[in-house]
């Protein structure tokens, strides 16, 4: 909670502001139970209509300065509630900028896109609710029941029984609620989580017809929350009925024992008409309380999963004496074990011991699961070695200001993401600062020039989110140019051109020689054709490298690169190459 709460910011004097108000139009409708009392006793009673002109005013003053009192708690409530929100998801969203892939895929992203929404949506309502009804409601509890102590001392006891008795019931109900609400957002992780697989990948579920597949998986983890929350909401319902049981004893207890102090003549008839209103304003209260526990409950496991967010810290931290220049592309693997799980004893990458020259140009070639991605994610330290390490420039890259190493590091990723917005702002993404003339003649490196030129509007054309109006090898291509602009002196290109026909890929690694010779340019292929003209090529299998030498040596040396060869040529070539 003190984390969640420290986001709080310059919300803090609306927040107080609030609680003010809140406290002064208590005030007012407190005071105006008494002064009805005055009237009754001491106007009506005894026929004193200057007594009752007097008062009256004076209640319609009160009365409207606790409508304005009333407005001024609502106005900075929503301010102080609605910022706090906002600063909570613009806190979560700064630190999850920091995250490293394994922070990431602790929380999985449907949890922190649920985190960001409906836990912080919750937070904000039980946010409002405690600084507007929770301040309200106690203070309209205590001055109520001061006034009805003054009034009468023994009709005030029965008041704190009901109480007593509503208090135990809510806590009880809390308790066991609170632990299902907290399976609820779990299931709320589950539910975005199928949601987000479904919309992204539509064409594949469309492709293989399996609409009434989806829709059974997402109503079996819809009805699974609804499950929860029907369990959930049904404890809840036994607020309503515990606060009448209280409301209704007390009205009756002083119906009973009043009717009798007034013949007794130790109360009057306009105390007993005070004592009405102060019961049902003590009662309203706990009731509002009811309400707001409710909330709380809701929100105390929205509040912990947003916590763990806001606590959690990245698993790669720069050194405080960080190296800012990284001086060439030379590339080191100095018998590096890896794994995704440390300490798990499941290596993705075993005993890696690598050594690239600056400028070459490095072939990566293997299995599926062979260790390829993994290889290159250690290169831009997106995650950290276990055992061993990896140097570029003849630094360890844990030395390394990250952002000056990745800045330093280009990479095209196997599954290439463009965000919207206009072409020329894609690709600006590589250098916030490239003119037109430098963005166009990345594209052309890239051959990316040729299809942007047929579009209607060229380089302003806009691209849909995640890219979903240009082909996976046009996408491909505009990845390529955004990673040029950078100038970077390492370049990876993670199966980057499988979507481009082998002609244009050929274009695309003779650019590569013209336009960054200097460059250390590491490609990693599944076909023979996209590698085979690199300096040397890197044969791994199952996390261990099995060949390390020339295309042709390879070919004569290397089982693994032979069976690779043999298939593909054998086979007649790629599928855009004659036989």
């Amino acid at each position: 909670m003190k984390t969640v709460l420290g986001c709080l910011g310059r919300y803090r004097k609306d927040t107080f502001l609030c609680i003010g108000f809140a406290a002064l139009e208590v005030a007012m409708d407190i005071l105006l139970p008494f002064i009805t009392a005055i009237i009754i006793d001491d106007g009506l009673e005894a026929a004193n209509l200057s007594v009752v002109y007097r008062y009256g005013a004076l209640m319609v003053i009160m009365a409207f300065l606790g409508l304005l009192f009333g407005a001024g708690a609502g106005k900075y409530a929503a301010s102080a509630a609605s910022g706090f929100s906002a600063n909570l998801r613009e806190a979560i969203y700064t630190n999850i900028q920091t995250f490293s892939f394994s922070n990431i895929d602790k929380f999985s992203v449907p949890g922190l896109v649920t985190r960001m929404t409906t836990d912080i949506t919750n937070v904000q309502n039980a946010f409002m609710m405690i600084i507007r009804v929770a301040v309200r409601a106690p203070l309209t509890f205590l001055f109520s029941f001061i006034m009805c102590v003054m009034i009468n001392r023994t009709l005030s006891l029965m008041f704190l029984f009901a109480a007593a008795f509503l208090i135990l019931v809510l806590g009880i109900i809390m308790v066991v609620t609170l632990k299902i609400f907290d399976e609820v957002f779990h299931r709320y992780d589950d539910l975005n989580a199928s949601v987000q697989e479904n919309v992204s990948a539509i064409r594949v579920v469309k492709a293989f017809v399996r609409e009434d597949y989806e829709n059974e998986k997402f109503s079996k983890a819809s009805d699974n929350t609804r499950r929860m929350f029907v369990k959930a909401e049904g404890l809840l319902a036994f607020n309503n009925p515990a606060m009448m049981i209280a409301v209704y004893f007390c009205i009756i207890s002083l119906s009973w024992l009043g009717a009798q102090f007034i013949v007794g003549g130790s109360l009057t008839s306009g105390e007993l008409t005070s004592l009405y209103s102060y019961i049902m304003s003590l009662m309203m209260s706990l009731m509002m309380l009811s309400m707001v526990v409710v909330m709380i409950t809701i929100s105390m496991a929205s509040v912990r999963r947003i916590s763990e967010v806001l606590k959690e810290t990245p698993d790669l931290h720069a050194p405080d004496q960080a190296v800012t220049e990284v001086s060439d592309g030379s590339i080191d693997f100095n018998h590096v074990n890896f794994s995704y799980k440390h300490g798990s004893g499941k290596n993705a990458l075993s005993d890696i011991d690598l050594h690239i020259k600056s400028g070459e140009t490095i072939g990566v070639i293997g299995g599926t699961g062979s260790g390829k991605s993994s290889l290159v994610n250690l290169i831009c330290r997106l995650y950290d070695v276990d055992e061993g390490s990896v140097c570029i420039g003849g630094v360890d890259v844990r030395k390394y200001d990250m952002e000056v190493l990745r800045n330093q590091v280009s990479v095209v990723l196997q599954k290439n993401t463009l965000f919207s917005g206009t072409i020329l702002e894609n690709l600006r993404w590589g250098d916030p600062n490239a003119t037109d003339e430098a963005c166009i003649e990345a594209c052309k490196a890239a051959c990316a020039d040729e299809f942007i030129e047929r579009l209607p509007d060229g380089y302003q054309t806009r691209i849909e989110r995640g890219g979903s109006n240009v082909s996976g090898g046009q996408k491909q291509r505009l990845c390529i140019a955004r990673a040029l602009l950078k100038k970077p002196k390492i370049l990876i290109l993670d199966d980057s051109t499988s979507a481009v026909d082998t002609a244009t890929d050929a274009k695309i690694r003779a650019a590569f020689a013209r336009e960054i010779p200097g460059t250390t340019k590491i490609i990693i292929a599944q076909r023979i054709s996209s590698v085979e003209h690199a300096d040397r090529i890197l044969v791994l299998d199952n996390g261990r490298i099995d060949g390390f030498d020339t295309h042709e040596n390879l070919v004569k040396s290397n089982a693994i690169y032979q069976e690779i060869y043999e298939s593909q040529v054998k086979g007649g070539g790629d599928f855009d190459q004659p036989a």
